[in-house]
């Protein structure tokens, strides 16, 4: 950072770390234990789709790679989901697969097209909340929607506190933007 950014009160961004994802399964175990919430074995990636044979060719072999897991989805504000499927205990091989693709994707050169990651939790009354991996920030967030496009925002702050300990937050709760209609979730 030069001093006339020091002066002016900018600040570099974070650098994504996607080797932060692999913390999860661990801040899986402690959600569960503050919460209640247990993974559902979902997770997804999201990004703007690019134009052009080399971005069609990659999303076709990171499909290929993971198989009958992986659909495909493209939300109202035209970003493509990847969702990946595995069984609820097995976190770790969900969070690998997600950081293959999220790796696959950046190493070809599409990393300004990630949006983010994220890995869904529910409990037995129903509740959902889902841990939502900024890339362009290199933070984590809680979501916890309700019917209606609300948010649950007392779970949120219990995660947060349960969380603070094992995966880097986003301390600005004004990103914490929603993810209705993720699928997954």
């Amino acid at each position: 950072m030069g001093w006339l950014d020091a002066i002016l009160g900018r600040s570099k961004p974070v650098p994504p770390n996607l080797d932060a994802l692999f913390a999860l399964p661990s801040a899986a175990v402690t959600l569960q234990a503050a919460t209640g919430l247990q993974p559902t074995g979902n997770g997804s990636v999201a990004f703007r789709a690019a134009e052009g044979g080399a971005f069609a060719t990659l999303e076709s072999d990171v499909k290929q790679l993971l198989g009958g897991r992986v659909e495909e989805f493209t939300d109202s504000y035209g970003y493509t989901w990847l969702e990946v499927r595995r069984a609820p205990d097995q976190v770790s091989d969900l969070v690998t697969e997600l950081h293959a693709v999220n790796s696959s994707l950046e190493g070809a050169g599409f990393g300004p097209s990630l949006l983010c990651s994220m890995v869904s939790f529910a409990d037995v009354d129903g509740r959902r909340l889902a841990i939502v991996y900024l890339y362009k920030r290199g933070t984590f967030y809680p979501f916890a929607p309700l019917s209606g496009q609300m948010r649950d925002n007392a779970l949120e702050l219990q995660a947060r506190g349960a969380l603070a300990d094992e995966l880097p937050l986003e301390e600005d709760l004004s990103r914490w933007f929603p993810v209705w209609g993720a699928p997954g979730l």
